[in-house]
């Protein structure tokens, strides 16, 4: 009996590591996979953008000053730039005021609550919406607003798109900054009633300091997305061609999506290499936001350890 149960154990313990190397396989697989694809497009993107960079009177420093033509080599990317630069500037600000406030009452403040359970829900749902249904509603009431606002405009400026696209990864902001505030220990909290802080003194200087490293983390997520929409801006009036940078909050403008969405949809192949070069300007944009993050994040943290 002995025998036969040790052969038993010895069969299943064969079975389980003979699953969990074929799950590791699997996993191994599924990166290399995903690093060949990633290797393969930036390839594909950057032979491009050399190509056009080959043309005669292309230069680095014409694709970065210069505004949008109908010649190629005459185009740039500066009024997108610009335009990115200042909607990016909004969303940020507005969705980590407003995402990690509301993180900060869901957590400390009604947690448990059937009003926080309600808000619970409608923010997962909010999570699964599309984009191009965020570019309705900007234009349903943000844009009409302005429009209100500033009477003889139409109201399609950069501060719409900014608000447009903070609705958009609030829900990701709101959901990582919960996770983070929740990740803090309970002790901290306990140390600071006991010493006799406020409700309020312990979760600005004692629990959002901790959690602000994981906060950064979902800010990071969520603006890598924001940063590469299109469809939302296209819907709520983003222009196509704009031959100058926005110079405040209310101006028309463009970004980057839509600059490179424009080139591309062009039947000259002069156009399609401009784009990837657009391309190559929003990627080195994109991981220089991502990169302050996350010096900022990792100096939060020694911080926190020192």
């Amino acid at each position: 009996m002995a025998t036969e149960t040790e052969n038993n154990y010895r069969h299943r313990l064969a079975n389980r590591k003979r699953t969990a190397s074929i799950f590791y396989a699997v996993c191994v697989g599924a990166v290399i996979l995903a690093l060949v694809m990633l290797v393969a497009l930036l390839y594909s993107v950057i032979s491009e953008a050399i190509a056009w960079f080959n043309l005669d009177g292309t230069s680095i420093i014409t694709l970065l000053t210069d505004i949008p033509s109908s010649k190629a080599v005459n185009s740039g990317l500066l009024p997108a730039i610009v335009g990115t630069l200042w909607v990016m500037v909004i969303c940020i600000f507005v969705s980590f005021t407003v995402g990690v406030s509301a993180a900060i009452y869901l957590e400390e403040y009604s947690s448990g609550s059937r009003l926080a359970e309600l808000i619970q829900i409608n923010i997962q749902n909010l999570a699964a919406v599309p984009s191009i249904v965020y570019g309705i509603l900007g234009l349903s009431i943000f844009v009409t607003f302005f429009v209100w606002l500033a009477p003889g405009t139409d109201g399609k400026n950069v501060t719409a798109a900014g608000l447009t696209l903070a609705l958009l990864i609030m829900p990701v902001v709101i959901v990582s900054s919960q996770e983070a505030i929740r990740a803090v220990p309970s002790s901290i909290r306990e140390g600071g009633f006991a010493l006799g802080a406020t409700k309020w003194q312990v979760v600005w200087r004692l629990v959002l300091p901790q959690a602000m490293p994981g906060v950064l983390t979902g800010i990071i997520l969520a603006v890598s997305r924001a940063m590469g929409e299109a469809a939302p801006l296209v819907i709520m009036g983003a222009l196509s061609f704009v031959p100058f940078a926005p110079a405040h909050p209310l101006d028309r403008f463009t970004v980057l999506p839509i600059q490179i969405y424009v080139w591309i949809s062009k039947p000259q192949e002069e156009f399609h290499h401009l784009a990837a070069a657009g391309i190559i300007v929003l990627l080195v944009m994109l991981l220089g936001m991502n990169a302050f993050a996350i010096l900022l994040r990792n100096r939060l943290q020694k911080n926190q350890q020192g």
